[in-house]
């Protein structure tokens, strides 16, 4: 059974892009963190199926809960960077994104104890019009990047990005790692999780899963969030229809969804799954 990459993106319910017009970060400090509980969740869910994933974390939550970083590492995950306070690249210059991934990579590697390879830009806002932000991760001295998704959405996307690994520079030793998509009816269809994990049928999603696996012979990378596993979560009553439909659909099922998934596939880090390309 080929061997897929399971990640988790780091950060907790009010840091979410579409929450931004709501909830400005000069609150983030005032509100109830349930990061912590739901990465135990997460990683009691692993152990129980023997499966190593990757962490993107951001630096904000990592400087304040250390000790939950420091125990990812200790169960065998990889940390990997989510940058620092999930500002998206395309909020950012190329000066402020150098300082914000050199920062995040220090920190995480001071707290963890070994080299960060790994980045995820915030909501995938790495595209055509940014791509000035790999070059940075190169000589900040990250190894790959996962921050490319190759689809259209209103938030994010770059649909004619390569579907599978690549390196961005022919030249560079950079690999970028797009989320997994299934091509369909002459468009790529997101598959790899996030809101879609949740808003379609599980069965839909295996056989997304499966058909990238068989057809086009290719590990998926799938992710998800810890507050998606958390219907208890505060309830942010200002926001508009569709960040609420989109935020919160689901979320009760999402725990038994994500267990039958660590059954019907086989999991790594992405650094393991892509070793090969990093060589």
């Amino acid at each position: 059974m080929m061997r897929n990459a399971l990640t988790i993106d780091v950060e907790d319910y009010f840091q979410v892009s579409a929450f931004s017009p709501y909830i400005p970060r000069s609150e983030w400090e005032t509100l109830p963190c349930r990061v912590e509980r739901n990465v135990d969740r997460i990683l009691d869910l692993l152990d129980e199926n023997d499966i190593k994933a990757t962490f993107f974390t951001l630096g904000w939550i990592a400087e304040r809960y250390p000790a939950m970083v420091q125990q990812i590492v200790a169960n065998g995950h990889e940390l990997a960077s989510h940058g620092y306070a999930h500002h998206r690249v395309t909020e950012m210059n190329p000066a402020q994104f150098r300082d914000d991934i050199i920062r995040s990579k220090q920190l995480l590697e001071d707290i963890g104890g070994l080299p960060i390879a790994g980045y995820r830009a915030p909501s995938f806002s790495i595209d055509g019009h940014n791509l000035w932000a790999l070059d940075c991760l190169e000589e900040a001295g990250y190894r790959y990047s996962s921050s490319i998704y190759p689809v259209r959405h209103d938030h994010y996307g770059m649909p004619e990005a390569p579907r599978f690994a690549f390196h961005p520079n022919p030249s560079g030793k950079l690999l970028e790692l797009p989320v997994t998509t299934v091509r369909m009816f002459g468009r790529n269809l997101p598959s790899g999780g996030g809101g879609y994990f949740r808003l379609w049928p599980y069965a839909v999603s295996r056989w997304c899963l499966q058909r990238v696996n068989t057809v086009d012979r290719q590990p998926v990378i799938f992710y998800f969030h810890p507050w998606e596993i958390d219907p208890d979560q505060p309830r942010q009553q200002a926001i508009n229809f569709k960040t609420r439909f989109r935020h919160y659909l689901n979320l009760g099922r999402m725990e038994n969804r994500l267990a039958a998934l660590t059954r019907h596939f086989h999991w790594g880090r992405m650094d393991q799954v892509f070793l090969k390309q990093l060589t």
